[in-house]
């Protein structure tokens, strides 16, 4: 078989990470307490108790949340954290920012935990087309995690890698 195609890329050393793989599942929601602040600017705290009280929190079971406000308020550090016990018996996580935020949040808890043994002494490619928002930072952590491991580090696919690291 003269003209049989042989995929160098699958006989290859080659080790690919791709972090989608390790993308948490679960809604994401950006949550706007400006909702219940009085003309969206002032934190009154009596009333803002009471509509965090009443708020029901169930609708939120296993959801990733980022809290913020949409309005130029000063808002107490209190009230974020008041927010944040009330959403704990039923989030998956409660973060203060963006989804942005959340998700670099999200990947810096998950990046330590990805087994990269077999990237050992061998060259690794970081996949970087995702369909998921997968943050820049957790690129950066995730090439961070493998320099002292890897043989060397390529970003992209395996036909059109970036070099990014090689070990002298």
């Amino acid at each position: 078989m003269q003209n049989e195609i042989i995929n160098r890329v699958a006989n290859s050393k080659l080790v690919t990470i791709d972090l989608e793989e390790h993308y948490p599942e679960g809604k994401r929601i950006l949550f706007d307490i400006s909702q219940w602040l009085l003309e969206g600017i002032v934190l009154k705290e009596q009333d803002f108790r009471k509509a965090v009280k009443e708020h029901d929190w169930s609708q939120y079971q296993d959801c990733y949340v980022a809290l913020h406000c949409s309005t130029d308020a000063i808002v107490p550090g209190w009230a974020f954290l008041f927010v944040s016990l009330q959403l704990a018996p039923y989030a998956s996580k409660t973060v203060v920012g963006t989804l942005d935020t959340l998700e670099s949040i999200l990947f810096a808890e998950i990046i330590p935990t990805i087994n990269l043994s077999e990237a050992e002494g061998k060259p690794v490619i970081i996949k970087g087309c995702a369909h998921k928002p997968i943050p820049q930072n957790a690129y950066v952590l995730l090439a961070k995690r493998l320099q002292p491991i890897a043989k060397s580090i390529m970003y992209g696919e395996a036909c059109s890698a970036v070099p990014l690291f090689k070990k002298k």
